[in-house]
């Protein structure tokens, strides 16, 4: 890995970082209270809700997305929406539908019913069971926060959180979601299986008659304004130009038709961009880069610095990216996957003193 710079004197900003670093430590162990292992998972959850985005995981069931996702809302007090998506599941039965209704006076007028959208943190479940038309109407939600409806705009809430899973493995009756929804999600994480210590301990807390009852770590009044503060301070996380270029790079290699290439990449970069662009088909949007920025930003603070340093990027590009590149048959053939790919292109960089 990158060696980690020595932390910066911070100054006036010690005080706001101690107090970021402890409301996230706060609400991570507020959820890792009803749910078991998976720290690295809600630590990423956390962080694509602390810098605006949204996350799509993969994971077989009965692994706890469920639970997850309940413990999030809880823990921060916000309105929390579950929605089953199923082939015969309709737009409207996501953002609501324009209803006929008798006034007072006796007349007839057209109201508006809102549906599940309208909360804060919205469990998508099984998304890729719905049909393209209904998963299309998270598109504009995920994107600006608002839905439209008989051309009226609706603004959602403030904060507006996706989460949505899929099952990996079951195929039959599904619609794979189209490139343009993937990107609108921030990270795509995966959930692993629990390790043995970990299941004996799911097995215990789940077939007890005690259970934990998830607190709110902010009182009501302040939990959107301490929510905001926070996702303001990751914004003002210092980057410098030669991170950026490290960034624009990763970006630029995983991008086969790219109009630019860089300049004197050296054997073993060149080695590597043509070992991702024989496989790749597409590659990521510039919205993967704001995406590794933003994490890369939010994981400098809980280290306790204002500054991006090289390992905080690594650590972030595979999630970040991971389901924005489309790969090729030949891809599909070598058994080659798009976190194989990133790995490479990595490992090629840290061979090369960043320019």
């Amino acid at each position: 890995m990158w060696p980690l710079k020595p932390k910066d004197s911070i100054g006036d900003m010690t005080g706001e970082v101690e107090a970021f670093r402890r409301d996230f430590s706060s609400i991570m162990e507020e959820i890792s209270r009803v749910i078991v292992g998976n720290t690295q998972l809600i630590r990423e959850i956390l962080i694509s809700f602390l810098c605006g985005g949204h996350v799509l995981i993969e994971g077989l069931p009965g692994l706890g997305k469920t639970l997850l996702v309940k413990s999030l809302s809880k823990s921060l007090g916000f309105e929390f929406k579950r929605i089953q998506f199923t082939p015969d599941l309709m737009p409207a039965d996501i953002i609501g539908t324009q209803l006929v209704v008798e006034r007072e006076d006796g007349g007839k007028e057209f109201r508006f019913a809102r549906g599940p959208i309208f909360a804060n943190i919205i469990l998508a479940d099984e998304i890729n069971r719905a049909t393209p038309k209904t998963q299309s109407a998270l598109l504009e939600a995920m994107g600006e926060g608002q839905v439209t409806v008989a051309g009226k705009t609706n603004i959602l809430k403030e904060p507006f959180f996706v989460l949505a899973t899929q099952n990996p493995i079951e195929m039959e009756g599904t619609y794979p979601l189209p490139e343009a929804q993937m990107d609108r999600f921030f990270f795509k994480l995966n959930v692993s299986y629990p390790s043995f210590d970990e299941m004996k301990d799911i097995l215990k807390q789940t077939t007890a008659n005690e259970s934990y009852e998830v607190k709110r770590v902010f009182p009501e009044e302040t939990a959107l304004s301490r929510v905001q503060e926070m996702r303001r301070m990751v914004r003002e996380v210092l980057i410098s130009s030669k991170l950026q270029d490290y960034i624009v790079k990763i970006i630029m290699t995983t991008q086969p038709n790219s109009r630019q290439k860089m300049d004197n990449p050296g054997p073993d970069l060149k080695a590597v961009e043509e070992y991702a662009h024989r496989y790749i088909s597409y590659g990521s949007s510039p919205r993967g880069g704001q995406a590794v920025v933003l994490a890369a930003k939010a994981t400098a603070l809980l280290e306790g610095r204002i500054n991006v340093s090289f390992e905080d990027v690594d650590l972030v590009v595979t999630p970040a990216l991971n389901h924005r590149i489309l790969l090729n048959f030949e891809a599909d053939a070598d058994k080659v996957t798009t976190q194989d790919i990133l790995q490479k292109i990595l490992e090629g960089f840290k061979q090369k003193e960043p320019v």
